[in-house]
């Protein structure tokens, strides 16, 4: 009789087990069309899978594994957020980061990159909790966007450039500066244009948020497209030109799908979970990242003898970091006025409704 007692008690609490799960986990509404949601969370040609505002917290942190129209977003810059890390990791093992101030420019690519990866991860999986995250987490996106454009120009420079960029005579003297100053205007105009954002983005919001990010990357990759265009000849001999050649054409290609979101707008309601343009311009750019960073680091490691005797080893941490600390105050400084400029607009908005 004990033993058939303990049975039962085992029974019961295996009958449990499905309750204390379900009150565990959050639930899990299903995903609204887009005429169920905010013009705001509203993607042109996408016309399902939207999950709803005014969820907790842990249901879209938790829906990076449940299927809507931001998962593969979310997947394509999560895993690579992932590499990058990892390569970071085993960087550390063979190239001297702390003592070797001329490794600095690949940290600081290393760094910048992974951040633009995460922050776009976190504005995909956590901006449709309401308007003002929505926002917020955009903001933070362009953020990470324009410190890694300064960390991309810095590398090039160090790098990449030939030596004619580094001399008296190139651009060299005023390259980070200039680039600094695009990237803080690469930020302040795409959050201008996010800040307008009522749905399908006009094309004036599209010029003033790609134009910006055109100027910049025109100007940041200028020592590459110099060190692709006289390597041609013999790029067999340069392993490095070779993925710097990848890096501008996975770039390029992406921007393709960023400015016409193709194949969502030839196919309406078909791809609102695959195939998107903006999730072809996700892997585009991690590919691009990945070709920048392999590149870099071989840059790095074989042309120590041209870069060490036209970048002084004594100037460089302090214009590298001084440059990089003002571009991310100004950045921030930036997103926090665009943040309450956006509550107060939702908040006008909320009481004229």
């Amino acid at each position: 009789m004990e033993r058939l007692g303990h049975m039962f008690i085992n029974l019961q609490q295996v009958r449990q087990v499905p309750w204390l799960l379900r009150e565990s986990l959050p639930s899990v509404p299903s995903t609204l069309r887009a005429s169920e949601v905010p013009p705001l969370f509203r993607v042109p040609s996408i016309l399902s899978g939207y999950r709803p505002p005014g969820q907790p917290w842990r249901y879209y942190a938790l829906s990076v594994f449940l299927r809507h129209n931001e998962t593969v977003n979310v997947w394509t810059h999560l895993l690579g957020a992932l590499c990058v890390l990892f390569w970071a990791l085993r960087l550390g093992q063979t190239v001297d980061f702390v003592g070797d101030v001329h490794a600095w420019p690949l940290l600081l690519l290393v760094c910048t990159a992974f951040g633009y990866l995460a922050l776009s991860t976190l504005a995909h999986l956590l901006s449709a909790r309401s308007p003002l995250l929505f926002h917020v987490f955009y903001f933070l996106d362009y953020l990470g966007i324009a410190l890694y454009q300064y960390g991309s120009a810095a590398a090039h420079l160090h790098y990449a450039a030939q030596p004619g960029w580094r001399g008296p005579g190139g651009p060299g003297g005023a390259f980070l500066g200039v680039a600094a100053l695009l990237a803080w205007l690469s930020c302040l105009a795409g959050c201008c244009s996010k800040l307008g954002a009522r749905g399908e983005p006009s094309w004036g919001q599209k010029l003033c948020h790609v134009v910006p990010c055109g100027l910049a990357y025109a100007w940041d990759s200028g020592p590459v497209f110099h060190r692709v265009y006289t390597c041609l000849p013999v790029c067999a001999d340069d392993p490095a030109g070779r993925f710097h050649a990848v890096q501008l054409g996975c770039f390029l290609a992406s921007a393709v799908f960023f400015s016409c979101g193709v194949p969502e707008r030839w196919l309406p309601g078909r791809c609102d979970f695959l195939p998107q343009g903006h999730q072809l311009f996700h892997l585009l750019m991690v590919l691009c990242t990945c070709g920048q960073i392999h590149g870099s680091h071989l840059d790095y490691l074989q042309r120590r003898a041209l870069y060490t005797q036209t970048q002084s080893a004594a100037l460089l941490p302090g214009l590298l970091l001084s440059l990089f600390a003002l571009l991310a105050l100004t950045c921030i400084l930036t997103c926090v006025l665009m943040t309450r400029t956006a509550s107060r607009l939702l908040g006008h908005k909320h009481k004229e409704s």
